[in-house]
């Protein structure tokens, strides 16, 4: 009895830390975002992953970095969007996750955030310390393609401001 328990127990440790890495699997594979280049290690609670009918995959690090590859590839039909859990960083299903839109907590890539949640409630709490309203994906992907003006504008000007920072210690 005591075998089969410990046997289990392990069989139990492998399959978790096989499954960790294999959800690690996109980062290596895409570092980096391909629009912004952020890292996607560190952007893990809203990195984004597109698997295409045609096969190809995009590694991106936010929905409004996914919104832009959406629409660059109008042609091509997303098979499956995955999107990390905003407590968690493990992929989920954006299709089935609880979406978050707006509250205090600063956005990736937006001026107004959108998170995912694996569970309700998580989305749930989360409103109740940061504000918020909970959403599905069509509302959230939308809400991105609504903000993408506004977005690339602050991104911009943000990117300005850096460059200039950076010329002026260069002096």
């Amino acid at each position: 009895m005591k075998k089969a328990t410990l046997s289990n127990l392990i069989l139990f440790l492998c399959l978790l830390v096989c499954g960790v890495a294999f959800a690690q699997d996109d980062i290596k594979k895409y570092p980096s975002c391909e629009y912004c280049g952020m890292d996607r290690d560190k952007y893990a609670h809203s990195r984004v992953y597109i698997e295409y009918e045609d096969g190809t995959t995009k590694g991106l690090c936010s929905l409004h970095c996914a919104a832009v590859d959406l629409a660059i590839n109008i042609d091509k039909t997303p098979k499956a969007i995955s999107v990390g859990d905003y407590n968690t960083k493990k992929l989920i299903d954006a299709e089935k996750a609880y979406w978050v839109i707006g509250g205090s907590k600063t956005g990736v890539m937006t001026k107004r955030a959108k998170w995912a949640f694996e569970k309700k409630e998580d989305a749930e709490k989360f409103i109740q310390e940061n504000g918020g309203k909970i959403a599905g994906f069509d509302e959230a992907i939308k809400a991105s393609y609504e903000d993408m003006y506004g977005d690339t504008k602050m991104i911009r000007e943000k990117r300005k401001m850096m460059k200039m920072k950076t010329m002026e210690h260069k002096h």
